[in-house]
């Protein structure tokens, strides 16, 4: 940390002893939120802290490691130049607070977003920590509770509650713009090769950001994920250049392609901007704001603003009133408890061109947009059984935007329906059909869409063993009539497919159409 300490003692100088002490945590880097937005910089004292066993608790993708700790490292000289007095700190979280509150006093924090940093934290409230609200929320539990009620919740009404109570894409007469609330069945474009998506900006990583590079390097190598220094914003000046091209490259054409993937362009008009959002280096608040404002196509427009203030707004609420999903009865709703595959992993390949372009993406950038983490991650380990609790941790480490209060619900309430119908409606499954009509995946794969691809008979084979279960859901009436009227042999073949397609990947085999060539199911 020699560059980053002597940075921060350069900027510092003399400094007179602050009268207020705040803890921010590592995802609340923002002055406009909190005690720095309202309170003299001179008279406020920080305290920042990199948490090595936090880093260690799981093999998070080092390029997540390397987001956090150089956005962390940057607030810290960016509040220093505003006059504010940093103490930042290396060590275990809650010890680092306690010490230091013995000799300051009680620490102010802003209720932390994540449940596992509040349990860690919950020993010192009311004495080494006073906690305040989150600033960085759009909306409180008061807004989710009167528009939502008691479970199963559900988005719509949400949004559309608001949508009314901010005035957002709202008119004069409190009516949304365009006549509707969602514009989302106008979304749903396959992308054709055409309009060419922009390139995402790249960064010039300063010595503090590459310092930090050098310590993931060698302290986290053994971490999965490539870590490229190039693609870090930063700085608080990177944040202003990506949401700058996110305004003027992404959202004018994001609408139409917004469910669209594509092995020749991962982002397409994605604004890659939620890892900023998780950390509010970049706040909600603005980015919907200003979204709201562009002259833009109403489709695009709206759907963005969706994913800001209803989606992103609604696990958060989501995650708070069942404390981390642990008030939950059953997370595990359809008793799936298949290990995850290693193709996972990126260590082996599955023979699927869309799993293994989609893994191989995440592990080069940790990223990849909202579709394909549904529809092509969590899709198929539905499909295949995977223990949804193993997805989800998956997804907390491989993505640089996942953090609990956001993976949970969406990977066991969204992805993976383990949390039935408490947030979501019915399972999001599809076989290869909806792959082959959103992506180019399928011209590169192995397996003919329509002729001999799995996905369609491992949709089927799910239906078959969730039968009963899906039985009163009546957005899954129609698959279900169809299942009923599927063949006896062909039901039981498309189990013998899906016990096939599992033994192949659990030795960490690709699967190929030779696989299936030989039916020892005894079906046609």
């Amino acid at each position: 940390m020699r560059v980053f300490r002597a940075s921060l003692a350069s900027v510092m100088g003399e400094t007179t002893e602050p009268l207020r002490w705040v803890y921010i945590p590592y995802d609340q880097l923002n002055d406009g939120i909190g005690a720095l937005a309202t309170e003299p910089p001179e008279r406020l004292g920080v305290l920042l802290i990199e948490d090595p066993e936090k880093a260690r608790r799981r093999p998070y993708h080092r390029q997540k490691l390397a987001l956090v700790l150089a956005n962390q490292r940057h607030f810290a000289l960016e509040q220093a130049r505003r006059g504010v007095h940093v103490r930042y700190e290396v060590g275990p979280c809650a010890e680092v607070i306690s010490h230091v509150a013995k000799e300051v006093g009680p620490l102010e924090m802003q209720r932390p977003a994540e449940h596992e940093h509040r349990t860690l934290l919950q020993p010192l409230m009311g004495t080494a920590l006073l906690e305040r609200p989150h600033d960085g929320w759009l909306t409180g539990s008061d807004t989710f509770r009167s528009a939502c009620g008691k479970p199963p919740w559900r988005m719509d009404a949400f949004y559309r509650a608001v949508r009314q109570r901010t005035g957002l894409l709202m008119t004069e007469a409190g009516k949304p713009e365009g006549g509707r609330y969602s514009f989302d069945g106008e979304n749903r474009r396959r992308w054709p090769g055409a309009p060419q998506p922009p390139e995402m900006p790249r960064f010039e990583p300063d010595e503090v950001t590459l310092e930090v590079v050098a310590l993931i390097e060698s302290r986290f190598a053994h971490h999965p994920g490539r870590l490229d220094a190039t693609a870090l914003p930063a700085t608080r000046e990177d944040a202003e250049r990506l949401w700058a091209w996110a305004k003027g490259e992404c959202l004018p054409t994001f609408g139409p392609f917004e469910d669209a993937m594509s092995r020749l362009q991962r982002t397409l008009w994605h604004t890659r901007i939620s890892p900023l959002l998780n950390l509010h280096r970049l706040l909600p608040g603005r980015v919907v704001r200003e979204a709201a404002g562009l002259e833009l196509p109403l489709a695009s427009k709206e759907g963005f603003v969706r994913q800001v203030l209803g989606w992103r707004e609604f696990v958060h609420h989501v995650h708070e009133e069942t404390d981390g999903l642990r008030d939950v009865a059953d997370s595990n709703r359809l008793r799936a408890n298949e290990p995850l595959p290693e193709a996972y992993w990126g260590t082996v390949k599955s023979g699927f061109a869309c799993l293994d372009d989609v893994v191989e993406s995440v592990w080069e950038e940790g990223y990849s947009h909202h579709i394909t983490r549904l529809m092509v991650l969590s899709n198929l380990g539905t499909l295949l059984g995977l223990d949804p609790r193993a997805l989800t941790d998956w997804f907390w480490v491989a993505y640089t935007d996942a953090y609990d209060w956001v993976v949970e619900p969406n990977v066991l309430g969204m992805g993976t329906f383990a949390l039935g119908e408490l947030m979501t409606t019915k399972p999001y499954v599809s076989g290869s059909a909806y792959v082959n009509r959103m992506s180019d995946y399928c011209k590169g794969c192995a397996f003919h869409p329509t002729k001999t691809c799995p996905w369609t008979s491992l949709y089927w084979a799910f239906l078959d063993r969730h039968e009963d279960r899906l039985a009163g859901n009546f957005r899954m009436s129609m698959p279900l009539r169809s299942l009923g009227k599927r063949a006896p042999e062909r039901r039981a073949r498309d189990r013998w497919v899906r016990e096939q397609v599992l033994a192949r990947l659990r030795r960490g085999s690709p699967v190929g159409p030779e696989d299936f060539e030989d039916d020892e199911s005894g079906a046609a």
